[in-house]
């Protein structure tokens, strides 16, 4: 085409399989003192399936990474992962991972470049308070032209403390804090911890940098949450706003369900809840009047009064005995995770089924958990499954508004497509 003129282009018909493009073209060149021959000419293409070299090496041999970031969390539940998964969705941080595998502690990220993985570490830092540190691994060497091919590992491990763990705080930690606590409770996390004292409302943050050089564990975690009934309330001061979230200070009279019918303890608590208990209802705290302690923090305390129960959240699950098994008209999108199963890493499916339906309460009576995740629609939501009544006994839902919906591409002909569901 340097030499000729092009004066006309066309496609001719071919097969729609037969990865053939024809192209019919029509040109012109001066052949001799001015005088122009045309010529026309059919220019044929064959298209070849062709792959991306990370898609290659994936196919290849799945094994085949450069980088892996290993996420750990020494703690007796995943719900820290359930919820780190769906802020990777939202914000696809892990679209570069060649491979995802679950292990019983922690998840393994493989990318097969190192950068893609220092991005991820980057992403996870920002949303948890992590430590980490980076090692490396030789595969191969050519002496010839002195290249190198190393596995980078990265491991990272994430803050033992979650929402809602009882804690402890060591006495340095405390008095760097204005003398907080000592006893508190962790109402948020994100790349900072926020504690708060429940006795007082007093709260302050702690980041990921002030953490790890006096780290330090939850005295009691959610799994050890016993279930009270509310016998009385009796309100102490109007409701208050700490950090984003409505709590009121209040003495309450409870009693263990796990007594009834064997003796008649009853404890008179004081409590940020009161906006939220009434006479009759069930409430979730940690039982500090039969625990058997052993955190060496408490020691250091001299003359610390301990109380017998500190309550952490209203309890709906009588309410959801009705709902059980039903569909919620709500639901998540998952990681593509393969499970190891390895003797080490086993994960038990029983119990990551339950943990999970427990972070999807939380996400029901947490908003502001929902706030950072993406929800969408359940369309095996049939809406006359549950019965659902106004007023403060009403089961915590996701409203309609914030969810979004899936959009599902099909190859029909129309049939099961979702031509309507774009997202909101």
């Amino acid at each position: 085409l340097s030499r000729l003129r092009l004066v006309h282009a066309e496609f001719l018909f071919t097969e729609p399989h037969s990865k053939r493009i024809k192209v019919k073209v029509r040109v012109q060149g001066e052949i001799f003192n001015g005088a122009v021959a045309e010529q026309s000419h059919v220019v044929e293409f064959t298209v070849a399936d062709h792959l991306c070299d990370s898609c290659t090496k994936a196919n290849a041999n799945p094994d085949q990474w450069v980088a892996k970031v290993q996420l750990r969390q020494h703690v007796a539940h995943r719900r820290t992962f359930f919820y780190l998964e769906q802020l990777v969705l939202k914000h696809k941080a892990a679209e570069k991972a060649v491979r995802i595998q679950e292990t019983d502690q922690g998840v393994d990220f493989m990318f097969g470049n190192r950068s893609h993985a220092v991005k991820f570490l980057e992403f996870v830092t920002g949303v948890v308070p992590v430590q980490s540190r980076s090692d490396k691994s030789l595969v191969s060497h050519d002496s010839k032209s002195s290249t190198y091919n190393y596995h980078y590992t990265f491991s990272v491990q994430i803050c033992p403390v979650c929402r809602e763990d009882l804690i402890c705080l060591p006495p340095g930690v405390s008095n760097a804090l204005g003398n907080l606590g000592p006893l508190v409770v962790c109402t948020k996390v994100t790349n900072s911890i926020c504690l708060m004292d429940p006795l007082t409302l007093r709260s302050a943050f702690l980041d990921a940098d002030k953490y790890w050089r006096v780290p330090f564990k939850a005295f009691m975690s959610s799994r050890q949450l016993v279930e009270y009934i509310v016998l009385d309330v009796e309100v102490e001061s109007p409701e208050v706003n700490v950090n984003g979230s409505k709590y009121c200070l209040a003495h309450v009279q409870v009693a263990r369900v796990s007594d009834f019918g064997k003796n008649d303890n009853m404890f008179m608590v004081r409590t940020h809840l009161g906006h939220l208990l009434n006479p009759g209802d069930y409430a979730l705290g940690y039982d500090l009047y039969g625990a058997n302690g052993n955190d060496v923090e408490i020691d250091k305390y001299k003359g610390l009064v301990i109380p017998e129960a500190i309550l952490i959240k209203k309890s709906y699950e009588e309410k959801r005995q009705r709902r059980r098994g039903k569909a919620r008209a709500w639901k998540l999108k998952s990681l593509n995770m393969e499970v190891d199963t390895t003797a080490k890493g086993k994960v038990d499916p029983e119990k990551r089924n339950d943990e999970y339906e427990e972070f999807l309460k939380d996400l029901e009576e947490n908003p502001e958990m929902r706030f950072n995740i993406s929800l969408y629609r359940n369309k095996e939501y049939q809406p006359s499954e549950v019965v659902s009544t106004v007023g403060d006994d009403e089961l915590p839902s996701v409203p309609l508004d914030e969810l979004l919906a899936d959009l599902d591409l099909t190859d029909g002909d129309g049939e099961g497509s979702d031509a309507d569901s774009m997202m909101e």
